[in-house]
């Protein structure tokens, strides 16, 4: 069995072919999270202890290479990122900005929002709003993000890549809130 497992074990595939699931923006959850849970049963380091070197090797690289390939399909944003790459769109996650003006100036509301939660009667409360209309923000993106790759074409693709853009700053600015939240819990107990 480990030996098939091995063999089975394509480096080469895509993190979709790896997990048996169509490539595409909308996943299968359920069978993303169990066919996680049997690679990882299988190839997971503590089952080769006692194996030589090169199966145990390969095992810690399998199970590293099925966490990065889990983590990557199961986030939103990692997975539209992803499937950029695999239709030859790469991204600089770091100096790629969006364009859209309207977006930005509500973004900077809301983190003006946020600074300022503190001085609020009830500031869990406002932090817990903030972090509803971020995720609903995210939703919306999620959903025009499907879109763009059920046919994708070269305009699709630039729309995916603009609404990337988007979602990793509203994933940031849900980060910041739930940091807030977390210092004001804190504070309480």
């Amino acid at each position: 069995m480990v030996a098939v497992f091995f063999d089975m074990l394509d480096f080469s595939k895509n993190y979709f072919e790896l997990f048996g699931l169509p490539v595409g923006y909308i996943v299968d959850t359920a069978a993303l999270s169990d066919r996680y849970r049997d690679l990882q049963r299988i190839v997971h380091p503590d089952r080769f202890a006692n194996a030589p070197d090169q199966e145990r090797r390969l095992s810690v690289q399998g199970a590293s290479l099925i966490n990065e390939a889990y983590d990557t399909l199961k986030d939103p944003v990692a997975r539209g990122g992803y499937l950029l790459s695999l239709h030859g769109v790469d991204m600089d996650a770091l100096n790629e900005s969006t364009q859209d003006m309207g977006f930005l100036m509500q973004q900077m509301e809301l983190r003006e929002e946020l600074e300022s939660v503190r001085g609020q009667d009830d500031p869990y409360e406002a932090v817990l709003d903030i972090s509803s209309r971020v995720n609903k923000q995210i939703t919306s993106l999620v959903g025009q993000m499907a879109v763009q790759f059920e046919t994708p074409t070269n305009d699709q693709l630039e729309a995916a890549r603009e609404i990337l853009r988007k979602m990793r700053f509203l994933q940031k600015l849900r980060s910041e809130a739930e940091a807030v939240a977390a210092e004001l819990e804190d504070e309480l107990n």
